[in-house]
C-alpha cells in the first residue's frame, strides 16, 4: 500500500487512486499494481456495463485477499456530461470566425449543424455565453438564437469530433444532478459493496444530500465523493465540502469550466477547503500523462504530483495512465516514488484554536488523538495504533498529518477498506479488537515480521476503556521486546 505498505520497506502517507481498464483489468495484474502501491482502484461508469464492472470489482476483491491487504473500489458516477452528437464523416476542421448552429432536428444535419445529447440545450444558452468543446480545445461564443437554433461564432479553431465533451463555462443549466442513469448506477454501486460513489459535476450541496437519500437504504453504503468540475461549486465549496464525505480536484472538466490560468490556485483553493473541514481530497486528471506511452514522466507532471502532496492532498488519482496506458504498474511506482522524495519536506499540521471538532469525534477523543500523535513524534514510534468502530479516530489522526505511520484496526471491512483513503493510514486487516493487549500484540507481532518493528522500537496505542467505541481516553506506550514471544 502506498502508506506505510505492509509489501514494502519503504514508506509513503500520500495514497494512491488507479483507473482499472483493459490495461490493468485482470487479477494479475491488480496483484501487481496493490503491491506497487495503489490503495483505491476507480471504475469509471461512463464506459462499459453493470455486469462488467461487477466482475472488475470481483476481480478486485480476489487481488485484495492474494495480498492480503484491503483496497477500496471507488464508483465514479458519468455523471450529467454533455456530448456532441453524430458530426458527418466523423469530424470537422473549425475555423476562426466560421458560424455554427446547433439544432434539434435528429434527421440529416446541413453543413456546419451540431447536435448534442442535451435537448435543452437552446432553451438554457444566451447571447454571449461561451462554449467549449472537445476538451477545451475549440472554443463558441453565442451570436443569435431563435426557438429552433442557436448560431455560434468559432473564436478558437480546432477539430471536432463525434460524440465529444461539450463544456459551458457560467452557463446555468436545467440539467438534473443526477441523471436516471446516475440514479440506477448509484444502487448498484451500493448492491455490490462499493466504498466510494463518486458524484460528478456537483454544483450545490444539495446535489450530495440528493445523493445520500437515494443510497438511503442500503446498511452499508459507499461514502460520497464530490468531484468539483463546475465554477458553481467553487461559489458553494465550505458547504460542499461539509455534505461530503471527500472530494476530488476532476481538474480535466475543471480546467474547461474555468480559465487553465486559474487551476493551479483554484486547486489549492479547494485543498485548503478539505483541510479545514478535515475531509480526504484527491488530485485528480493528467498527473503523469505521458506515462501513458513513456517510461518515465516529464518533469512538470514529476512537479505537479510534488506539489499536491505539499497542498495537503491525502491522495493523488491515475487514469489513463492505469487504464489504458502501457505501463501501469511503472506509473504507480513513480508516483509512490515521488511521495517519499517530497513528504518529508511536509509539515504536520495542527488545526487551530477554533476549528470544529472532525466530524464524529467528541472532544475527548479529539484531544487524546492530537496527544497521541504528538508523543509519537516525540518518541521517534514507529507505529501509532488505533482500534476504531467508524474510522472517524484515524481520519482525525491522518488530518494532522503526523510523520509516525497511523495503522487502523477495525472489526468491519467496510470501515478498513474506507481508511486506504486516509493519509498515513494503513488498514489493518484481521485484527483482535476486543482487546487492547491482544492488539497490540497482534500488531507488534506482524510489523517484526514484515520488517517494520526492531526490537526496541516504540509503538503508541490510541485507545480507551472501550477499546472500538467511540471514546478514545488513553494512550499507552509500549517496547517491541526482542522475542516475539516477549
Amino acid at each position: 500500500m502506498a502508506a506505510v505498505s505492509f509489501h514494502r520497506t519503504a514508506a509513503s502517507h500520500t495514497k494512491i487512486v488507479a483507473t482499472v481498464g483493459p490495461a490493468s483489468g485482470s487479477v494479475e495484474s491488480l496483484r501487481q499494481l496493490i503491491e506497487a502501491g495503489v490503495d483505491v482502484f476507480r471504475i469509471n461508469t461512463a464506459h462499459g456495463q453493470p455486469a462488467e464492472h461487477a466482475e472488475t470489482i470481483a476481480r478486485i476483491r480476489q487481488a485484495s485477499a492474494q495480498v492480503g491487504q484491503p483496497v477500496a473500489v471507488l464508483v465514479d458516477l458519468a455523471g450529467p456530461k454533455i456530448r456532441l452528437g453524430e458530426i458527418p464523416g466523423g469530424q470537422m476542421q473549425c475555423q476562426t470566425g466560421q458560424r455554427l448552429r446547433f439544432v434539434r432536428s435528429d434527421g440529416p444535419l446541413l453543413p456546419g449543424e451540431l447536435t448534442t445529447s442535451y435537448p435543452q440545450l437552446m432553451d438554457d444558452l444566451q447571447v454571449g455565453d461561451r462554449l467549449m468543446l472537445a476538451d477545451g480545445t475549440v472554443g463558441l461564443v453565442v451570436r443569435s438564437r431563435s426557438a429552433d437554433y442557436v448560431e455560434c461564432e468559432v473564436v478558437q479553431p480546432g477539430i471536432l469530433r463525434s460524440r465529444q465533451g461539450v463544456n459551458l463555462p457560467g452557463v446555468k443549466l436545467s440539467l438534473p444532478a443526477l441523471s436516471e442513469q446516475d440514479v440506477a448506477a448509484a444502487r448498484w454501486a451500493a448492491q455490490q459493496g462499493a466504498d466510494f460513489l463518486g458524484l460528478s459535476f456537483v454544483r450545490r450541496p444539495e446535489d450530495i444530500l440528493m445523493l445520500r437519500e437515494i443510497l438511503g437504504p442500503y446498511e452499508s453504503s459507499p461514502q460520497i465523493v464530490a468531484k468539483i468540475e463546475k465554477p458553481e461549486a467553487l461559489h458553494h465549496l465550505e458547504a460542499i465540502v461539509r455534505a461530503a464525505d471527500a472530494v476530488m480536484v476532476a481538474r480535466g472538466d475543471l480546467g474547461v469550466e474555468t480559465d487553465i490560468a486559474q487551476i493551479a490556485i483554484v486547486q489549492k483553493q479547494i485543498v485548503a477547503a478539505c483541510r479545514r473541514g478535515r475531509k480526504p481530497v484527491i488530485i485528480a486528471t493528467q498527473m503523469l500523462e505521458s506515462m501513458t506511452h513513456e517510461q518515465l514522466p516529464t518533469r512538470a507532471e514529476a512537479t505537479d504530483v510534488a506539489n499536491a502532496i505539499l497542498d495537503g492532498a491525502d491522495a493523488c488519482m491515475l487514469s489513463a495512465e492505469t487504464a489504458v496506458g502501457e505501463h501501469p504498474v511503472a506509473a504507480v511506482q513513480m508516483m509512490h516514488r515521488i511521495a517519499l522524495a517530497t513528504e518529508p519536506f511536509d509539515r504536520p499540521r495542527v488545526p487551530a484554536a477554533d476549528e470544529s471538532i472532525a466530524e464524529g469525534l467528541d472532544p475527548v477523543t479529539e484531544a487524546t488523538a492530537r496527544a497521541a500523535g504528538q508523543l509519537a513524534e516525540q518518541l521517534g514510534a514507529k507505529i501509532l495504533l488505533v482500534a476504531t468502530a467508524t474510522g472517524a479516530t484515524a481520519l482525525c489522526l491522518s488530518k494532522y498529518r503526523f510523520r509516525t505511520p497511523v495503522w487502523g484496526a477495525s472489526p468491519s471491512e467496510a470501515v478498513l477498506r474506507r481508511m486506504c483513503l486516509y493519509w498515513g493510514v494503513v488498514p489493518l486487516p484481521d485484527a483482535p479488537t476486543e482487546n487492547s493487549i491482544e492488539l497490540l500484540a497482534y500488531a507488534i507481532r506482524k510489523g517484526r515480521l514484515l520488517g517494520h518493528l526492531q526490537p526496541g522500537d516504540r509503538v503508541v496505542l490510541l485507545t480507551g476503556s472501550d477499546v472500538t467505541g467511540r471514546t478514545h481516553n488513553m494512550i499507552q506506550v509500549h517496547t517491541v521486546p526482542a522475542s516475539l514471544d516477549g
